[in-house]
This record gives C-alpha cells, sequence and structure tokens, in this order.
C-alpha cells in the first residue's frame, strides 16, 4: 500500500469520516467560495454563521473551494484533510452528515 493509501485509512479510521464526506466537504467549501456559482447578475451575500457555519471555520472552506473551485469533489482525503485548520477538522467531524444540506438550500445550476 502507497503512504498516501495508509495516510487515508487512518484519517478515516481516526476521525469516522468517509470519502463521502469528504466530496460533500468540497462541495461546500465550494459553495462557501462562491454562492454565485460563477453567474453574472446574481450576487448573494451569506452570512454563513446562520448555516452553523463560524467565521473561521468559513475562511478556511473559503480558500479549499477556491483551490478546488473546477475540481471534482473527489480530491484525495490526505490531502483535504492537510488543508484544513484544526477548526476545520473539529466543525467537519461534528457537521460531517449534515454538509449535503449546504447544497439543498441553493438552487442547482448543473442539473436538469
Amino acid at each position: 500500500m502507497s503512504q498516501e493509501h495508509n495516510e487515508s485509512l487512518q484519517i478515516q479510521q481516526i476521525t469516522g469520516l468517509k470519502p463521502k464526506h469528504f466530496a460533500d466537504l468540497i462541495r461546500a467549501a465550494q459553495l462557501v467560495f462562491d454562492p454565485n456559482a460563477g453567474l453574472s447578475g446574481r450576487n448573494l451575500i451569506i452570512d454563513w454563521r446562520e448555516f452553523g457555519i463560524p467565521l473561521d471555520v468559513a475562511e478556511n472552506l473559503k480558500s479549499l473551494g477556491k483551490q478546488y473551485q473546477y475540481a471534482s469533489p473527489h480530491v484525495p482525503i490526505e490531502i483535504v484533510w492537510s488543508q484544513l485548520t484544526v477548526e476545520t477538522r473539529i466543525w467537519f467531524i461534528e457537521h460531517k452528515d449534515e454538509l449535503w444540506r449546504l447544497e439543498e438550500a441553493f438552487p442547482a445550476l448543473d442539473e436538469d
């Protein structure tokens, strides 16, 4: 096994997070970075605290969302984990099963 695979498995075992949770986190980060989804004429200003996201966590997610703005949400777990602050890691573990709701709060732009 590769070192990255071992690290990924360790993170999953220690935190209880699964690959789907990390994909949900990337999609949430993309929304935090650009809730307007790149559309001109659409100017949403969001107070992420209303979604249960503290300001310091929102800033970390915004940075992550900027980096992966056009990427598939399936970024390697160990890479995502290394880019999270301690506060974001704690928040992520506590809210892992609720992240999908953030997506549901915004209209889908790429679906029929």
